[in-house]
């Protein structure tokens, strides 16, 4: 704790040093907020919540069952959480994890086996900002797409055999019918007796709370990485990333991008895209491992969200370097069929190609027109409902007496 109590005072210090340089990064770790992440992952978030209190979870869950139990070891309704963890991206899995675990869906044990591999990046992500807005290549998003969610699945296939010994979950059903599915989702309707104003309005703060907490996360490791790299101390720190790429034959100009991208996954691909020494095999490997690894400000949001429960986050840190290993290793053995001979018998041509950079570029430009707007409606909002519960309970108190 001392040495914490330390490098918290070295963090504060470089604060009041470097005033001008954490001015821009904590307005440009905001922007992102603001402009990407936050319009992006609310609709999912606040579709998610409504879809588990109408108990469309508990349905999925006895689907899914049959599927997800021999596979993963995890309850049906992990299913729910895997695919939402696909679609809308990091950190959607640890999220409703937590929803679930909280609601006795899922044990401990069951619980950090599936934040393990629930957690990814989303494609629009991958293709979209890395494959296209980075390297400027749609078919090296088609790779890395396949190799980060084939990685993610392979994960997912070794976690289930953590503490496979353990009791399951209460949430185990002997029937998988769709009629048992239907009577499962009446029962979850039937104990949540709020009305539908109340579940959307629960859902929205609920939603926004968590994603005030990604955006200080977002701005803070913002400008860790800024004063890092301003003080210089990273470059100290890429001697050992580059000591490992030397050991397999890769360039040491990657050790600096790779570095970043422990910290920022977006800043550390972006550095990788702008090399123009590297082999694109080389730089398509590195960026594998920083999308399947995540970054360390992905890990403070997926912590902060399990501090909440009992679920221990050093499984999901584990599974992050195997997911980031895995997903390398799968770049460079498919790189020849999904790559190369994509390059030779393409099935997108080169108009196809540019069509894909302008439907990227437009959605980037949309997102930056309107993103912020979307961000303020969404925050008064969510002021007004706050405002509105914390007036609602101070009047029922006073009524008490």
């Amino acid at each position: 704790m001392l040495i914490m109590a330390l490098l918290v005072c070295i963090f504060t210090l470089s604060l009041i040093i470097h005033p001008q340089e954490v001015l821009e990064s904590s307005r440009d770790g905001l922007l992102i907020w603001s402009n990407s992440v936050f319009p992006s992952l609310l609709p999912f978030f606040i579709a998610a919540e409504l879809l588990i209190a109408f108990g469309v979870v508990s349905f999925l869950g006895v689907i899914l069952d049959p599927i997800m139990r021999p596979l993963f070891n995890v309850p049906g309704a992990g299913g729910f959480v895997w695919s939402m963890g696909l679609v809308s991206g990091f950190p959607s899995g640890a999220k409703f994890t937590v929803k679930l675990r909280k609601q006795n869906k899922i044990t401990q044990e069951e619980a950090e086996r599936l934040v393990s591999f629930t957690n990814c990046s989303n494609p629009l992500f991958i293709c979209g900002a890395v494959a296209v807005g980075f390297f400027h290549n749609v078919t090296l998003g088609l790779l890395l797409a396949f190799t980060h969610y084939s990685s993610n699945v392979v994960v997912g296939l070794i976690m289930r055999f953590y503490k496979s010994t353990a009791s399951p979950s209460t949430e185990t059903v002997s029937s998988h019918s769709v009629k048992a599915a239907v009577q499962a989702a009446l029962y979850e309707q039937n104990n949540d007796k709020r009305p539908f104003g109340k579940k959307l309005g629960d859902a929205v703060t609920s939603s926004i709370n968590t994603l005030f907490m990604i955006g200080g996360f977002i701005v803070l490791f913002s400008v860790l990485y800024r004063l890092l790299n301003v003080t210089g101390i990273i470059d100290y720190m890429a001697w050992f990333p580059s000591l490992i790429l030397s050991s397999i034959s890769y360039g040491s100009d990657l050790a600096f991008p790779w570095l970043s991208g422990f910290f920022e996954i977006t800043v550390g691909n972006k550095l990788i895209s702008d090399l123009a020494s590297i082999p694109l095999l080389q730089k398509a490997v590195v960026a594998a491992f920083i999308l399947g690894f995540s970054g360390f400000s992905v890990h403070a949001q997926v912590a902060s969200l399990l501090a909440e429960t009992d679920i221990r986050f050093s499984p999901f840190f584990f599974a992050r370097w195997l997911h980031g290993i895995i997903a390398a290793l799968l770049t460079y053995i498919f790189w020849q069929p999904l790559y190369i001979q994509r390059l030779e018998h393409p099935a997108v041509t080169g108009s196809t190609n540019e069509s894909f950079i302008v439907i990227w570029e437009t959605i980037h430009k949309q997102l930056i027109n309107y993103g912020s707007f979307v961000t303020m409606v969404f925050l008064f909002l969510y002021i007004l409902l706050i405002t509105f519960y914390t007036t609602k309970e101070h009047t029922s108190s006073r009524d008490l007496f």
